[in-house]
């Protein structure tokens, strides 16, 4: 596990808090969009959660609950992040510093957002950073503790509130308006190492799926489709959509859905539900499955960087009308794997 790093190239690299800040800055005050105008535009009832922050927030202490408090669209939560900045802890109120009562009040209001399979892959990603820490990467600082929860703005039945879990890795962002959930985007699960090669977790593989199907649907191309799909012969060192530019590398380029066989076509779509839908709960999965659906599913694109070779750096994209899909490798084996999902339509409860 020694060789394990998560620690970028300089050549490759570019300044994260910059670009934390370039978000925060292309979406400040002077120019706040509008936000989802109607009820009826959301995924599903906000009321379960709604109640179970309610009850996560009343049981905590003043000081926590300031720590946990923040303005709704305000800098913190435009600026989001899985990036690992500050000793790796991120804004809210960490895992390691609540009490175990209060640790299960967290965990039952993200259940109302994950399903079981999204939690168990949140666990997983969280657990990486003990594994990472053992091995000597971050000692002292990484923890599958030091993740936060915030809340942003007042949950109520009326008006509009977010919640959000984030920490090295892991960001997802929940948007409420008028009592109904508008938003569950940006969405990452990241990891480092992808792969467990040793140890009492070996051959825990935390993104099997979502490194599997792409290369499976990759490989199933005729050499003429694989080389439309190939828009590049270097994966890009990260993905290109984080804060600020959660739109902007929307283009659809590389190969369209409608020149696939039907079981090709299958692939790309179950890669696009393991992105945009599993994770769910079942109040949330269906609408969020004919949102996914919901504009033209042939004109979806599929984008490959690199070569497809097992355990070699590549990445990806999938773009459709209304959502991105990224995934890029940071190291040269494929073990340090970064993926985002957006909703183009709806970014962190905005609609334009």
């Amino acid at each position: 596990m020694s060789g394990l790093n998560d620690k970028p190239k300089p050549a490759r690299s570019f300044d994260r808090r910059s670009a934390i800040a370039a978000g925060a800055v292309l979406l400040g005050a002077a120019a706040l969009p509008r936000f989802v105008a109607a009820a009826d535009e959301g995924l599903a009832p906000a009321a379960d959660l709604l109640g179970k922050v309610r009850a996560f927030m009343a049981g905590l202490e003043p000081d926590k609950r300031k720590a946990a408090s923040f303005a709704w669209n305000g800098p913190e939560w435009r600026g989001w992040s899985y990036f690992g900045v500050s000793g790796y802890a991120k804004p809210g109120l960490r895992l390691e510093q609540m009490t175990a009562a209060q640790k299960e009040s967290a965990w039952s209001a993200l259940g109302a957002v994950w399903s079981p399979a999204g939690v168990a892959k949140a666990k997983n990603v969280m657990l990486l950073q003990d594994i990472l820490a053992a091995s000597g990467n971050g000692a002292g600082q990484r923890s599958s503790e030091r993740f936060s929860i915030s809340v942003f703005g007042t949950p109520a039945e009326t008006g509009s509130w977010g919640l959000r879990c984030e920490g090295h890795h892991l960001t997802q962002s929940v948007a409420v308006r008028d009592n109904r959930i508008v938003s569950v985007t940006p969405s990452s699960f990241s990891a480092l190492p992808n792969r467990v090669p040793s140890g009492p977790h070996k051959g825990l593989n935390t993104l099997v799926g979502e490194e599997g199907l792409a290369r499976r649907l990759m490989s199933d191309l005729a050499p003429k489709l694989q080389g439309r799909a190939r828009v590049g012969d270097t994966t890009p060192y990260n993905i290109l959509s984080y804060a600020g530019r959660e739109r902007a590398n929307a283009k659809k380029v590389g190969l369209p859905a409608s020149e696939l066989a039907t079981a090709q076509h299958d692939l790309l779509w179950q890669m696009i539900e393991l992105y945009g839908v599993e994770h769910l709960p079942a109040s949330l999965s269906a609408a969020q499955r004919a949102r996914l659906q919901s504009g033209d599913r042939q004109a979806v694109h599929f984008a490959w960087y690199g070569a497809n070779t097992p355990e070699k750096a590549f990445g990806y994209r999938v773009i459709g009308d209304g959502f991105v899909i990224e995934m890029a490798s940071v190291d040269a084996e494929a073990q340090h794997l970064h993926t985002i999902y957006h909703d183009l339509g709806n970014v962190l409860g905005r609609s334009a």
